[in-house]
């Protein structure tokens, strides 16, 4: 199932400022808020996309990320954000892993390394 627009989620426009995307939030988590609706598992999924949906809009960096890649922007994926297990060491091992070959000479083992320079540019956005 895919997730739900933020702006849709919250009935606002991306135009919307800070103050209704406030009043949109707090009037949906009045409405939906577990303890308003007790044994309501669609209440209460409604009140969890409505927090996430505020979360990501209030936050400024987050929202620029949204605007601009959708859902990919803001869930740490290569979409448009760092996973916060992402690791250039995962690479650049694994890399190393499968280009670097043993060759067996007679009944010795010789190992041949490569050395490796890369120049990588990033831009977190």
């Amino acid at each position: 199932m895919s997730k739900r627009d933020y702006y849709e989620v919250l009935s606002v426009d991306k135009s919307a400022s800070d103050a209704d995307l406030k009043k949109a939030y707090y009037k949906l988590a009045k409405q939906y808020h577990p303890d308003q609706n007790p044994d309501n598992p669609e209440a209460e999924q409604k009140f969890k996309e409505a927090s996430e949906a505020y979360g990501i809009l209030s936050d400024k960096e987050k929202k620029a990320a949204y605007d601009q890649f959708g859902h990919a922007g803001v869930e740490g994926n290569m979409g448009g954000g760092f996973d916060s297990n992402f690791s250039f060491e995962d690479i650049f091992s694994n890399f190393l892993a499968t280009h670097l070959h043993s060759v067996e000479v007679g009944v010795e083992e010789e190992t041949i390394i490569v050395a490796l320079t890369y120049n990588m540019r990033f831009q977190l956005i």
